[in-house]
């Protein structure tokens, strides 16, 4: 049963930096696709982030571009997203997915497996 852990939200002030992980487990794709959504109260759930091991590419929503980077651990299954300047629209719940074969990185209908959720509250 594949499982994601998400880790590392929080709260930061306007221009500060927060760290989230998610690991994954129990599964054995060789190639696949992590990343990241958020959704805000009231507010459809978007794209932020993805990493595919198959090509390898990085991919980011242009609103994260530059202030946010994602990596990766081939060890620990495990992908990072470093978030800095943040700002209080990056405040969300962050969700961690994965998929060995997504048609669209960016839409989330495309991912079969998902975290719990992290909180990140962003405050000026």
């Amino acid at each position: 049963q594949v499982q994601l852990v998400e880790s590392g939200g929080g709260w930061a002030h306007t221009g500060g930096s927060l760290r989230l992980s998610c690991a994954s487990s129990g599964h054995t794709f060789g190639k696949y696709v992590m990343a990241w959504f958020r959704q805000a109260p009231g507010k459809k759930r978007e794209f932020v982030a993805a990493f595919s091991w198959s090509e390898p590419a990085t991919y980011y929503a242009d609103s994260v571009k530059g202030r946010f980077t994602i990596s990766r651990d081939d060890a620990k299954k495990t992908t990072y997203l470093e978030m800095n300047n943040l700002k209080p629209e990056d405040g969300a719940v962050y969700y961690c997915a994965l998929d060995p074969l997504p048609v669209d990185v960016n839409d989330d209908y495309d991912y079969n497996y998902w975290g719990q959720g992290t909180q990140v509250t962003v405050s000026s």
